[in-house]
């Protein structure tokens, strides 16, 4: 194949490998449908790659049939030199193949078939994903799960949660039903409840979902969330990556994220026991971005007595929070020097800051002075050591003199 010349006009511009299915733009540019359709569904550039006109991203493409049988034949002659054939391509599917999929979701008899449907066009293209968004399935598949909820009946939720996952609901998408959303929330709480064959993918599907919707909330329902919510996802961090990927675990932990400015939802995460199992979650070392959510929440729940009493309750806490400390990121070491201050200007006892000293907290906050980090980092750190210092200075592994040198 690497010695066989191949006609230039066969070539794809973006991709530089043999058309498949070969359409041409308004600007008269023929490209590869698959490439054409990603540079203009994921770039930010619409203009056609070649000649630099704009192009719309509605699609105006026409086949170019004849190109087309010309590659087929030429690949067709050369097959006995390792040429692979192309076949013809299917016709493409367009919006109201997807408002039709959606009607039939209605009745009982066709409902399955159109979830399986569905999913396997989601999964197919990006082409298809648009369509689907422009013909509502994000919309049908959110009441779908709720009348599921309703019914009490399982069937169907795998597909139609697989297709959520393969689209992904818009921002401005979700933001369109924010009076069903607490009938949402509750019926993806009720899918943690349920089991199912794929239950890795289930419960991952179904966090990504709750995390949308969380984003997308008015601050009238975020802060008028229940227990019961806390207490499923703070579950779904127990049970770690045995139930869910990783991009599951970060899903659930953005949406206690984003439930952390109510100071009632920070006390119901607290009574969940949300602090235990993020320090548990934390002492595993995860991913840089797992971290710095792990740290942004315990900063969170930190400025409340209950969640101090809980983090220093915790054998481990102040112990991984200093180690992550110039060893993760900026954005962890913000957090982390901040659950420090918390810690040592509410909750300093006498056990705490003997604490400090023994997992290696004074020593940290004397690099970090040293290191280049943002200056009020130092800052606080700086107000850390000042505040407790007549205290570490009687203990005879700290030299007087260093500390001394830091804090002046």
């Amino acid at each position: 194949m690497d010695d066989i010349e191949v006609p230039k006009y066969f070539i794809c511009p973006i991709s530089l490998q043999i058309m498949k299915d070969p359409v041409t733009t308004i600007t008269g540019i023929t490209y590869d449908r698959e490439s054409i359709e990603q540079w203009l569904l994921k770039g930010k550039n619409t203009s056609c790659p070649v000649t630099q006109q704009p192009l719309s991203r509605h699609f105006d493409l026409t086949p170019n049939h004849t190109l087309r049988r010309l590659i087929q034949a030429w690949c067709t002659e050369n097959a006995s030199l390792g040429v692979d054939r192309i076949p013809t391509p299917k016709p493409s599917i367009d919006k109201f193949h997807f408002l039709k999929l959606v009607k039939e979701l209605q009745h009982p008899d066709s409902k399955m078939k159109a979830l399986r449907e569905l999913e396997l066009f989601a999964a197919n293209n990006e082409r298809n994903r648009k369509y689907m968004v422009e013909a509502g399935v994000p919309k049908a598949m959110l009441s779908f799960i709720v009348k599921c909820f309703k019914e009490d009946c399982v069937n169907g939720l795998e597909e139609a949660l697989s297709v959520l996952f393969y689209i992904r609901i818009p921002a401005a998408e979700a933001k369109l039903f924010p009076k069903e959303n607490h009938q949402i929330i509750n019926s993806l709480l009720w899918i943690l409840g349920c089991e199912f064959k794929t239950q890795l993918l289930v419960q991952t599907h179904v966090v990504l979902v709750l995390k949308t919707i969380i984003e997308a909330a008015s601050s009238i329902l975020l802060e008028r969330l229940e227990p019961q919510f806390f207490e499923m996802i703070v579950g779904v961090l127990k049970q770690g990556t045995c139930w869910v990927t990783q991009q599951g675990m970060n899903s659930a932990l953005h949406v206690l994220l984003n439930a952390c400015p109510w100071g009632r939802n920070r006390l119901m995460m607290v009574e969940s026991g949300a602090v235990s199992s993020l320090i548990e979650l934390e002492l595993g070392s995860p991913e840089k971005k797992t971290t710095e959510l792990i740290l942004g929440i315990l900063f969170h729940l930190c400025s409340c007595a209950d969640g101090r009493a809980e983090f220093l309750s915790h054998k481990g806490g102040l112990a991984v929070v200093t180690k992550r400390i110039t060893r993760v990121s900026p954005a962890a070491d913000d957090r982390a020097v901040l659950i420090l201050s918390l810690i040592s200007k509410f909750s300093a006892t006498n056990l705490v800051v003997h604490e400090m000293l023994d997992v290696g907290t004074v020593t940290k906050l004397c690099k970090l002075l040293q290191v280049d980090c943002a200056t009020y980092l130092k800052e606080k750190a700086m107000e850390i050591l000042r505040s407790h210092s007549d205290q570490w200075q009687k203990f005879p592994c700290i030299k007087k003199i260093s500390l001394t040198r830091y804090i002046q």
